[in-house]
């Protein structure tokens, strides 16, 4: 009975030995909100996995979502296209900082269009998706495609269902260069369309722009890289005709004043540099102040910090653009405003 007994405990021990990392060792920390930056924040979490072990689970439920996720404190981080104004800040005790940088692009479905070939300017742009202009034929798009076949086939417009960071970029934009669009249709996270389809997430637009022959919709330019989409180029402030990548993203940054604006949140839309895109935006994490799981926050911003220094090649890859280097800096110092309950930052030096 001795032996037996001995050779019991030592199977315990061995198997408590063996399961004891497992049960310590995943450390997850979780995000909601925009899908702007879906593609990106999916690379840096299982690059950031690989370096540290520590899991990052993001859920893309747009930027509405992310805001009420946050808002709620089911989530470690919130984040959104559409940054929060200083009031909203302070009156949900909640500091943001830019993520990352990237461009809303009009995406079409139609036969022999390649990819840019199309232009188009924010005027006509917003006339088509305040629904005065119907047909691919109409003379205000043919005027700026010469040589381009466009046919009487009817536009159907894709837009966003749910409430998106990404339709707040792509509507700014469109109402600060038509007071028609701005009357008829208005600029936010959601807004009233006058016909089409909608559909959930950046994807949801994607997949529904594929699948609908004549559409037009507004998709992050990383979705439409991915899926092989046929993107419009557009003429900007400048009157210069340009195409979506990192450096005409990175345009519309340059001279952006982050400083002065309430979490970090400057406008980049039509920007009057010449190589710039005219629909940029930053995309923003949220997070509250006070932190009741002190840990989970350190390791929010633990991350965020590596993505800073370490996933600037993965972000230009999928053409996106890394936040300038002087910029981080300010947002870094700014978290040690996320304090645990005895009122000392998460976060140590």
């Amino acid at each position: 009975m001795r032996i037996q007994f001995r050779n019991w405990t030592a199977a315990v021990a061995s198997i408590a030995a063996l399961t004891a990392p497992i049960m310590v060792s995943a450390t997850e920390i979780t995000g909601a909100g925009a899908t702007f930056p879906a593609p990106i924040y999916s690379k840096w979490a299982e690059a950031y996995k690989a370096a540290t072990g520590v899991q990052m689970n993001y859920q893309a439920v747009g930027s509405g979502g992310g805001v009420n996720q946050i808002k709620a404190k089911t989530v470690d981080f919130g984040a959104s296209d559409d940054p929060m104004s200083g009031e909203d800040l302070t009156k949900n005790g909640l500091l943001q900082f830019p993520a990352v940088i990237g461009g809303v692009v009009a995406v079409v479905n139609l036969p022999g269009i390649q990819p840019g070939q199309l232009k188009i300017d924010g005027k006509v742009l917003a006339d088509i998706f305040r629904g005065k202009i119907t047909k691919w034929n109409d003379p205000a798009i043919t005027a700026m495609n010469a040589g381009v076949t466009l046919s009487d086939t009817a536009i159907t417009l894709v837009y966003r269902s749910d409430s998106s960071g990404t339709t707040a970029v792509f509507t700014d934009y469109l109402a600060g260069v038509s007071p028609e669009f701005k009357k008829d249709v208005g600029a936010g996270k959601t807004v009233t369309w006058a016909s089409g389809v909608g559909g959930r997430g950046n994807a949801g637009v994607a997949a529904s722009v594929t699948k609908v022959a004549g559409s037009i919709g507004y998709v992050e330019y990383a979705y439409a890289k991915q899926n092989k989409m046929i993107h419009m180029g557009m003429v900007n402030k400048a009157g210069k005709l340009v195409q979506p990548d990192d450096l005409t993203f990175a345009a519309s940054a340059a001279k952006a004043d982050w400083k002065s604006a309430p979490g970090f949140g400057a406008n980049l839309n039509n920007s009057g540099e010449p190589n710039a895109w005219p629909m940029t935006s930053a995309s923003f994490i949220l997070m509250h102040k006070a932190a009741e799981k002190a840990d989970r926050s350190a390791e929010s911003l633990k991350f965020f910090q590596w993505a800073y220094k370490n996933g600037q090649k993965l972000a230009i890859d999928l053409d996106y653009v890394p936040i300038p280097a002087p910029v981080v800096s300010q947002i870094e110092a700014t978290f040690a405003e996320i304090k645990d309950a005895a009122g000392k930052p998460v976060l140590a030096k």
